[in-house]
């Protein structure tokens, strides 16, 4: 297995439909503009295996981890996993391990000082995964919520912005 970096995402439909969310592949054209571009707002490493060991549904990239640089102003660079996600058969492999990995590699080559991420509450292989790896839960021990506002909310707070 190789682990290549790599600004696109190659068989995004993978994390779709581990997630059940089809329409998200309507988002594939954005992901592949937004990662070729003179600024791209993300990075990806994907995990390949040789040909002779590609998939049942015959694909050679097996895996992926998206990462983007955040900033923190009580601690300085930071680093975001959005995803990380290996193809059901090749988990239990160390693929996942390897990529987590090598993004936190990424990110202190870059003098970044911690790497977070967010995983949903239902997934709890995924909660055990990163706590076995020495991830703290910001939940329970921190109390921190995340918040989002997209749709019409950030429409209306971009509206509600001063004018120049």
């Amino acid at each position: 297995m190789a682990l290549v970096e790599t600004n696109v995402i190659y068989n995004g439909k993978m994390k779709c439909l581990y997630l059940g969310k089809l329409s998200v592949l309507s988002l594939l054209l954005e992901l592949e503009r937004d990662g070729f571009c003179q600024n791209p707002f993300f990075e990806c490493l994907v995990a390949e295996v040789p040909e002779e060991y590609k998939s049942n549904e015959g694909f050679t990239v097996v895996g992926y981890a998206l990462y983007y640089y955040t900033y923190s102003t009580w601690n300085g660079r930071s680093l975001f996993l959005e995803d990380l996600y290996v193809m059901q058969e090749f988990r239990g492999k160390g693929i996942d391990k390897s990529l987590l990995c090598k993004v936190a590699e990424v990110g202190k080559n870059k003098q970044c000082v911690r790497l977070q991420l967010s995983v949903l509450d239902w997934n709890t292989p995924s909660l055990d995964f990163y706590a076995a790896k020495g991830g703290q839960d910001l939940t329970a021990s921190e109390g921190w919520h995340s918040i989002r506002f997209d749709g019409q909310h950030l429409d209306k707070l971009a509206d509600e912005a001063p004018k120049d």
